[in-house]
């Protein structure tokens, strides 16, 4: 699990079919080894520069999804509502 926020959304003309109906957000990691941003599936209704919780179980998100042949790998999994303690950077 990584905290990160929220860049923006992914807008994509040609998907995995499995990916047609879902919402994907560009979210930045924070105080991570991982530089670039990731592109993560979101059900929850996060906005831009919100702070969120990812998860990188492939499977739950495949399970979201309900294609066990699906590309999709990362998860928000909370909304983080007070940014008070988070990092920033």
């Amino acid at each position: 699990m990584l905290l990160a926020r929220v860049n923006g959304h992914a807008t994509s003309t040609v998907k995995h079919p499995s990916l047609r109906a879902a919402k994907m957000i560009l979210a930045q990691p924070i105080r991570s080894l991982t530089k670039e941003p990731l592109l993560v599936l979101d059900r929850l209704g996060a906005a831009s520069g919100d702070v969120v919780l990812i998860t990188s179980d492939g499977k739950r998100a495949r399970e979201l999804v309900g294609d066990e042949n699906s590309p999709a790998r990362w998860t928000v999994i909370g909304i983080i509502d007070d940014e008070e303690d988070v990092p920033t950077s």
